[in-house]
């Protein structure tokens, strides 16, 4: 009667043991999968923000160039830095996010040789995005000219130098130029992942695509 008892007890605490288990998981895996929204969607917003913070920054150059007026030109220029300023900040949170959320794992096998192609290009596209605003601030410092946010001016980061501001200024475009051609690389394979692989590598870094 006493062993009885006693396995009727212990098939009740296991009983309880796994509807308790199973509530845990159930609770575990809606964490996760109410996790992986936010993070998808906060990097999608960083990667859109900082794409757009570097279109203007490019357009507002390219459009000083042919405005005369020096008031016009100095404002353009004004706001050309601002906006490199911005791309700075913003690769220092996405590499922040980076760091603490780790690498987000693609729902889709691709070869071995595109995922090395892929890791390089963004690695390279990272090195630019700290590179282009540190070559556009040293610049001006070479230069003599300070560089303000938000009426706040930012210390020198070199001397005032002409032959090394005519180096930095060379190495700023040719910089520009390599991240287009990146940036067009860029896009061309996101198009290749939606059109030719049919995954959701592009559907993922859309906007708003965390809120579904």
């Amino acid at each position: 009667m006493g062993i009885t008892s006693q396995s009727r007890s212990e098939r009740a605490s296991q009983t309880i043991s796994a509807t308790h288990g199973g509530d845990d998981q159930d609770i575990q895996s809606a964490s996760v999968r109410a996790g992986r929204p936010a993070s998808l969607a906060r990097r999608a917003a960083l990667h859109w923000l900082t794409a757009f913070c570097v279109a203007v920054a490019a357009t507002l150059i390219l459009v000083r160039d042919e405005v005369d007026g020096r008031s016009w030109r100095l404002w353009l220029l004004e706001g050309h830095r601002h906006f490199g300023l911005f791309v700075l900040i913003l690769f220092a949170v996405r590499v922040s996010f980076r760091l603490l959320e780790g690498r987000q794992a693609s729902e889709h096998a691709m070869p071995k040789i595109m995922r090395v192609l892929a890791g390089l290009t963004h690695l390279a596209l990272y090195a630019l995005l700290l590179a282009l605003p540190l070559l556009g601030w040293s610049l001006s410092s070479a230069q003599g000219k300070p560089v303000h946010l938000f009426g706040l001016t930012l210390p020198a980061l070199v001397g005032e130098d002409e032959d090394l501001a005519d180096r930095l200024q060379a190495w700023h475009i040719d910089a520009a130029w390599l991240l287009l051609a990146l940036v067009s690389l860029h896009v061309l394979a996101a198009l290749w992942h939606h059109f030719v692989r049919h995954d959701d590598v592009l559907r993922r870094m859309l906007p708003r695509r965390g809120r579904r």
